[in-house]
């Protein structure tokens, strides 16, 4: 089931500092991240691929269905990541302006991988 974890991050005068580190439920074997979107992404769960997301930059939601329980998610800060297991069908939408959305993956790309019929 889709749930969010909060990063640890650490702020001062400086400024905050944000890590991903032994806190994912999966060996990062992937990123890429989604930046300048104004439609809808997504639309597909995974046979395997575990993802987590966080918003760099500006915010979007994330709309998750794993069969059961269907839950909207607010990604507004770089210390909220959101986990996706294989079987959440979730699609990402409202994104405001200069949203930048990192992506980790447990899995290469694989088009096999992905199922694209909801529920």
């Amino acid at each position: 089931m889709a749930h969010i974890i909060n990063l640890p991050t650490f702020k001062d005068d400086r400024g905050s500092l944000t890590v991903v580190e032994k806190i994912l439920p999966f060996e990062i074997k992937r990123f890429y991240y989604i930046y300048g979107a104004n439609l809808q992404r997504g639309g597909h769960r995974h046979k395997k691929t575990i993802q987590a997301l966080i918003s760099l930059g500006g915010e979007c939601e994330i709309y998750t269905h794993d069969g059961e329980v269907e839950k909207t998610f607010l990604l507004d800060t770089p210390s909220k990541c959101l986990i996706l297991d294989s079987k959440d069908w979730h699609t990402m939408d409202k994104f405001s302006k200069n949203t930048t959305l990192l992506v980790f993956s447990s899995e290469y790309y694989d088009k096999d991988d992905y199922i694209d019929a909801r529920y």
